[in-house]
């Protein structure tokens, strides 16, 4: 820990070229920004529960290096990207990464969460698609580069759920994979940078439709963030959560070592896994002091497969086929919308149709179609074909 406070000028990363970059060197950033970002705010947290003065200052030196990574990482970004090339690469993220979780995850209960979620991720990605397209006059496939597909999913308007149905029967702690925990943790944390990121800069657009579609999509990520969360068993001590936080980050920064295609920003994911293992190494000593329990009960036995970022095309389209209609009744899935939906949506909407349906209206009157972007043929639902 002594040796890990950088100086300026070793904070002062060159960023990627938005150009000439791999869309999934970008996809990893963004993720790892995301992971940053909740690591620092649960040390907060803890912190503010905390009462012992040494344990306060052992969290605030891990969160300062924290602190430093966050802003390195997210220092990768070009400053030349608009708010709303970024916004694309973030859906890009909730679409391929969720894809991959979902694929991977061995619970089935946690597994229909992540399905749930990804479609209406695919579908925030069409919208912010259309209005790229209008307001800067460019395509998305510029920024995703034919990795994700970029058409309809369940539709946008259709998201809008009553808070209660928004929740989900959290994992067993004692019984529930490894795995699953770092599943969890990682979609949660990158749905909650989504709705962080959309909150702040939506205001910052002068046109009303932006400003507008930011609103709405920003307010389906909290729902996001609530379906997440839920997810994790919240019996967890505060010492177990600490050190499944820092083994989460050791897993992702290897995973992405272990995948990334720029040497540079490998080489910054290698520097970054050896200071979160002396983070873990100290989340894992506080939690047999304080928690009188042995970390490796809880852990692991060995990394998993690294995370992979990879197109997930037939996998969304099948989803597509089979779950397009499905929404949220309590911690359930059901078919048909209820009245409980049904009433949400008659006091959101006001018998006028969201900023998520005008903006392709407003596409369609101005470019005679929407922005798509099919590269595996015709959409698999008939009522969503162009």
């Amino acid at each position: 820990m002594e040796k890990q406070v950088r100086s300026w000028r070793e904070l002062n990363v060159e960023p990627i070229d938005p150009d000439n970059c791999d869309p999934y060197t970008r996809c990893r950033v963004i993720t790892m920004n995301g992971i940053e970002v909740e690591a620092v705010m649960f040390s907060h947290h803890l912190n503010r529960v905390c009462a012992d003065m040494e344990v306060k200052q052992r969290l605030a030196e891990v969160r300062y290096v924290e602190q430093q990574q966050q802003k390195a990482v997210n220092w990768l970004l070009p400053g030349q990207a608009s708010v709303l090339e970024t916004t694309i690469a973030y859906e890009q993220v909730a679409v391929d990464l969720t894809g991959w979780v979902a694929r991977m995850e061995p619970d089935p209960y946690l597994r229909q969460a992540y399905e749930f979620g990804v479609l209406e991720d695919f579908d925030h990605l069409y919208r912010y698609a259309n209005l790229f397209e209008m307001i800067e006059h460019r395509k998305a496939e510029e920024i995703v580069d034919g990795l994700t597909e970029v058409m309809p999913g369940r539709p946008t308007v259709q998201h809008h759920r009553h808070p209660a149905d928004n929740l989900n029967e959290p994992y067993d702690r004692e019984s529930a994979a490894p795995l699953s925990k770092l599943h969890a943790l990682t979609i949660m944390a990158a749905e909650q940078q989504t709705m962080n990121f959309y909150m702040n800069v939506g205001p910052q657009y002068m046109e009303p439709i932006a400003r507008q579609l930011y609103q709405e999509i920003g307010m389906i990520e909290e729902e996001h963030v609530t379906h997440y969360e839920s997810l994790v068993d919240p019996g967890e001590t505060w010492w177990e959560r600490l050190v499944n936080h820092e083994y989460n980050e050791c897993y992702l920064y290897h995973s992405f070592m272990e995948t990334e295609s720029d040497p540079k920003i490998k080489a910054i994911w290698e520097l970054h896994l050896n200071m979160e293992l002396a983070h873990l190494h100290a989340a894992c000593d506080l939690m047999r002091t304080y928690d009188g329990r042995d970390p490796e009960s809880i852990l692991a036995p060995e990394l998993p497969a690294p995370v992979t970022f990879e197109p997930n095309k037939r996998f969304i389209r099948d989803l597509l086929a089979n779950q397009v209609d499905l929404t949220k009744l309590g911690t359930g899935y059901v078919w048909e919308a209820h009245e409980r939906f049904e009433k949400m949506q008659r006091e959101l909407m006001g018998g006028r149709p969201p900023a998520s349906e005008e903006v392709i209206t407003e596409h369609r009157d101005r470019m005679g179609g929407d922005y798509r972007m099919e590269t595996e043929g015709p959409h698999p639902i008939d009522r969503l074909r162009q």
